[in-house]
């Protein structure tokens, strides 16, 4: 969502940037088909997380302009926080109770957003400020993801409402792509470990598809202009790059760059997360190298750390890095040359 320096990206400085609230609903359009997609196969869950983070994130965001004395009205319009709850949503495993929603949109809104200044004082991305907290301080409930399964699943209120014992829901949930490839042991190769059937069946189809519909929703998002394609490019140029070399360096122990593509939060991180018009670095330069090193922090950290996806974690860690980025690449204002060296004996 680099919609704020649309103009450096394109170099065009006579187009007006649209306003904000209109660019921000146009990436909630742009969700749609991996929230449609999403909902088709792992059923309405992925709406009741979306629906509540959504809802959790405009009432805390209404809360705290009133406390800090700040117009209401105005500030929701530009939906920011509608879409930092939609982002948070489909971030979390389907059917998410409440209350832990809840705590991640405060972490999101109240913690990395409204405490820094509001929008665009932020220097992290607020939704994964929200999902990491959540990952380190409820692990069990954030690997709850469940195989395929019908709209409604067995237990599906319960559930939402936190009234399911944990012992239950380890029995509703199975093992993501990424997390099974993650634990499958150094010992056992590769081959032999999707000889072995290990996912439910439909899951890696479900994952390549949820894939492709962040993709297709990504594509809009490059043809409305809402973002450039250098933080994309750069990003899953660096993961297809890194998972290529350690792929050919020993494919029966590392995954294929094709499976890091298209399982886990990759396209969604890449066009949805890593874009963010204010904690993303804001030179062409810069943006490169940003979203370059976010790729490569996703394949390190899937390949040697402890968590089976790494977007929030990389995404967190490259917004560290963009104050030297942008002071580093400021591009060169549009009509100056570039200053010339000194010839000896010439004044200056």
């Amino acid at each position: 969502m680099s919609m704020m320096h649309a103009s450096q990206v394109n170099g065009d400085n006579s187009a007006a940037i649209p306003p904000t609230a209109s660019l921000m609903r146009w990436v909630i359009v742009a969700t749609l088909p991996g929230i449609a997609t999403m909902s088709y196969f792992f059923g309405l869950g992925v709406i009741s997380n979306v629906l509540l983070a959504a809802t959790f994130g405009v009432a805390l965001e209404a809360t705290l302009l009133h406390l800090r004395k700040r117009p209401i009205r105005v500030t929701l319009n530009d939906s920011s926080a509608l879409l930092t709850g939609i982002l948070l949503g489909v971030s979390l495993p389907p059917a998410s109770p409440w209350w832990l929603i809840l705590v991640g949109m405060v972490a999101a809104i109240v913690v990395a957003k409204q405490l820094y200044g509001g929008l665009g004082h932020n220097p992290f991305n607020p939704a994964m400020v929200g999902y990491a907290l959540l990952l380190v301080s409820f692990p069990t409930y954030m690997t709850l993801w469940a195989p395929p399964q019908a709209l409604i699943p067995s237990g599906f209120w319960s559930q939402i409402a936190g009234s399911l014992p944990t012992t239950q829901l380890d029995s509703l949930s199975g093992a993501t792509p990424l997390d099974a490839f993650k634990h499958k042991g150094g010992a056992l190769l590769a081959s032999e470990f999707w000889a072995t059937n290990p996912l439910p069946e439909g899951t890696l189809s479900a994952w390549r598809w949820v894939g492709i519909a962040w993709l297709a929703g990504g594509v809009l998002l490059l043809a409305k202009r809402i973002i450039s394609w250098h933080i994309p490019v750069a990003m899953l140029g660096s993961v297809v790059v890194l998972a290529t070399l350690f792929y050919l360096s020993d494919p029966s122990h590392f995954a294929s760059p094709l499976f890091h593509l298209l399982t886990g939060a990759t396209l969604f991180g890449a066009f949805f997360i890593a874009t963010d018009p204010v904690s993303a670095a804001s030179s062409r330069q810069g943006k490169l190298i940003y979203g370059a090193g976010i790729g490569a922090l996703v394949i390190i950290i899937r390949t040697f750390g402890g968590y089976p996806d790494a977007v929030a974690f990389a995404v967190l860690l490259m917004n560290l890095c963009v104050p030297l980025l942008d002071i580093y690449s400021v591009p060169r204002p549009t009509g100056q040359r570039k200053a010339q060296p000194v010839k000896q004996g010439e004044q200056p």
